[in-house]
This record gives structure tokens, sequence and C-alpha cells, in this order.
């Protein structure tokens, strides 16, 4: 189980044709079947990797906020919700509203401080609980050499797979 960053990093840099070839590969797989195989890797490997040791997601991902989350965290926080607009987010013309900077406000010491209030986009990461894993391997590759859980479910699914490069 590989879970430091820089050796993730070369290890992605070095697999990137191998990368691409798996893609073209699990998109020819049945797609429930990759599912259920990518459930099983995510249960076994995300209980044996310590999130908090890392942190990467929080320090490197631009997170999306609804107007209920930002509502509900300014309201956990004892802020207005004008006053938690203006310190924390950023809002584009189309109304979205994203974190306003990178790493997230919210991490201290790699554990998130509004942990129980967090965003649904904290929430969810990595991800690799969703159907239709083969329908978003763009998203999953983005993410391949950012965090651990992502590439170590990927190297397995390349073994449970039969994959040969």
């Amino acid at each position: 189980m590989q879970i430091n960053l820089e050796i993730i990093a070369s290890i992605a840099e070095e697999k990137e044709i191998e990368n691409q070839q798996f893609v073209t590969y699990l998109k020819n797989k049945d797609s429930k079947e990759v599912d259920e195989i990518v459930l099983a890797l995510n249960d076994i490997i995300s209980s044996e990797i310590d999130c908090t040791q890392c942190g990467n997601c929080c320090k490197s991902l631009m997170i999306n906020v609804s107007e209920e989350e930002a509502n509900h965290l300014s309201k956990h926080l004892h802020q207005s919700r004008n006053e938690f607009e203006n310190k924390y987010l950023e809002k584009g013309n189309n109304g979205m509203m994203i974190i306003n900077t990178i790493p997230c406000h919210f991490l201290n010491d790699n554990k998130c401080t509004v942990y129980e209030h967090r965003f649904a986009g904290c929430k969810e990461f990595p991800g690799l609980h969703f159907p239709d894993f083969t329908k978003r391997l763009f998203t999953i590759f983005m993410h391949y050499e950012r965090c651990p859980i992502i590439f170590n479910v990927v190297e397995a699914l390349k073994t449970k797979t039969n994959f040969k490069p």
C-alpha cells in the first residue's frame, strides 16, 4: 500500500501511458462488475488509510458550496450569512459558490475543523462508493496522484481485472 504522495506522483508519471490503456480497457468491461470490485477494494483500502495523515484533498481541491451548505455552516459558526460569504466564499457570475482559498480555510493539522458540518463534496470524496466507475474515469485519474485511496484502488483494480499493459 503506497501512501507517500511524492512516490505516488512519481509512479503516476511513470504509468501515464499504462493508465491511458487501462481507461480504454475498463470502458470495455462490464460496468456493474467493475463497480462491485471497486466497492470491495475501496472498503478494504480506505479502512487502512488514515486521511488525517494526508489531507491532500483539503489542500488541493476547489470545493463547490450550495446555498443550503453555506447557510448551515454560517449558522454553525455563529456568523451572518453575508459575513460567512465574504470571509470564505467566492461567487461566480452564474451564482455558483466555491471556497475562496486552497488549502481549505477549515483544515488544521490535516483535520477538518467543521467535519460534522462539512460540504457534500468533502463528504463524497474520493467518490469510489458511487456507481458507474467506468463513466467517471476522467475524474478518477484526475485525482489518481492526489489521493492515496484512489491510487491504491486503481492499482489493485488492475490486478483484480487481469489488466496487462
